[in-house]
């Protein structure tokens, strides 16, 4: 049972929805980058059938290394600004799109809790960030309220939200 005031998984499923039938409708592919929601956004995505028209990949990255090896997130970035930050979403967000062949992504680092807040990052602060190919990333902060569960059903929404926008922009 999420938080009151957190999305449901009906509407996680219809904000999918919409997400995918852009994607189908212009022949584009997604692929995600996820931390905090540890692939929940591929997870609401595939569960649409017929997803593997649009859906080419979902990584999860949680540690360091993870998103070194996995999304070329430099150390430098990690030790000087953490891997919740700007700095952050934006190296995972254009390493799943370097590394992949699909049009658009949507990265996500964050702090879900009920633990990890430091200075500056309470739990609930989540990074997202978007791009197509050929674009600019871009990236936002949010802080979420509620539980880890109404953090990453937040975050999920407001990630499939962006990706709506970028697609209908």
């Amino acid at each position: 049972m999420s938080e009151p005031g957190a999305p449901d998984d009906d509407e996680l499923f219809r904000l999918g929805q919409v997400v995918a039938h852009i994607l189908q409708q212009r022949a584009q592919m997604l692929v995600t980058a996820e931390s905090c929601t540890g692939g929940w956004i591929a997870k609401t995505l595939t569960d649409i059938a017929g997803s593997s028209a649009w859906f080419e990949a979902g990584l999860v990255a949680y540690s360091y290394e993870a998103k070194q090896a996995l999304l070329g997130v430099r150390p430098e970035t990690l030790a000087q600004h953490g891997a919740v930050s700007k700095e952050t979403v934006v190296e995972m967000v254009s390493g799943a799109l370097a590394r992949y062949g699909a049009s658009v992504a949507v990265a996500v680092t964050g702090i879900a809790g009920p633990g990890g807040a430091t200075p500056g990052k309470p739990v609930g602060t989540v990074w997202i960030g978007w791009k197509r190919r050929g674009g600019y990333a871009h990236a936002e902060v949010f802080h979420f309220d509620g539980d880890r569960e109404a953090v990453r059903r937040h975050t999920v929404a407001v990630a499939l939200a962006g990706v709506q926008k970028i697609l209908s922009a």
